[in-house]
């Protein structure tokens, strides 16, 4: 039987299950802890591609707002051949009413940086897309969860962009996680990867005007400075003491908005996709 309104050629769909797997999906459970979920942007020249593409990660912050970063990046992904993903971690996850334990890596036994290498397996064994390196972006709670991944995780990054985070691990073998690093061998059971670290290229990128501090003020863990971009600059020269260089992006006329800082870290990408060619 036919249908009396003929669909018009133009408007045809030849595959819908590439129609959903394309462009803008929807949000997938992750299917060995469905607690977890990721969106993805998926470009057009995924269809064609013959060697996998770019893998950009874009970890929210406390709010969420996977999808809006996502989205961000729809042009981004279009022009350049990458495949955006947003994960999602729900709040209130392990304990009720709960928004930051995923900042942190590990809480109430939830591995949430194993938790994000889960998803990317799971992208992988769909698209063509490289997993073995893919570039991480996180602003505030994103930007605490993207150093602290990196940490742990540098071998699997070909980039990591670290944006206004409010309270920031610096690489410490004598102060104890979160604000140092002397117990992530007993925590995580690996050691921080400084090797790793020293050849990975490494952004970190706050507002100029990210001056507020009533989200972040929090006795004994000021000793970085008081506002962001404080913390910031004290985490770079933490690396830096430690053989990692570092492009540091003070953005004009920028409070703590995430979307405003994006052409900056757009350029960072950018930078090390072309070194890809």
């Amino acid at each position: 039987m036919t249908s009396p309104h003929p669909t018009p050629e133009s408007a045809r769909v030849l595959d819908p299950v590439e129609f959903y797997y394309s462009g803008p999906t929807a949000f997938f459970a992750l299917q060995d802890d469905q607690r977890f979920s990721y969106c993805l942007y998926v470009p057009s020249a995924h269809r064609t591609a013959t060697t996998p593409l770019p893998l950009l990660v874009l970890m929210h912050g406390t709010q969420r707002t996977a999808e809006r970063y996502r989205d961000e990046y729809r042009a981004f992904a279009e022009e350049h051949g990458c495949v955006v993903l947003a994960p999602l971690f729900p709040a209130g996850i392990a304990e009720a009413g709960d928004l930051h334990g995923f900042k942190r890596l590990s809480f109430h036994g939830i591995r949430y940086d194993e938790v994000l290498l889960r998803i990317v397996a799971e992208v992988g064994a769909r698209y063509r897309v490289d997993i073995g390196h893919f570039h991480l972006h996180g602003f505030s709670g994103g930007g605490q969860f993207a150093h602290r991944f990196a940490y742990l995780h540098a071998e699997r990054l070909a980039a990591v962009s670290i944006g206004a985070p409010g309270r920031v691990t610096r690489i410490d073998p004598d102060v104890p996680w979160w604000l140092g690093t002397a117990d992530v061998r007993e925590l995580f059971g690996r050691d921080v990867a400084i090797e790793a670290l020293r050849a990975l290229p490494v952004q970190m990128v706050v507002g100029a005007e990210d001056t507020d501090t009533w989200e972040i003020a929090e006795p004994g863990i000021d000793a970085g400075g008081d506002t962001r971009i404080a913390r910031l600059t004290t985490l770079r020269r933490n690396f830096e003491q430690h053989g990692i260089d570092v492009r540091f992006d003070l953005v004009p006329g920028v409070g703590h908005r995430g979307m405003l800082v994006q052409p900056a870290v757009k350029d960072f990408f950018l930078e090390v996709l072309a070194r890809r060619l």
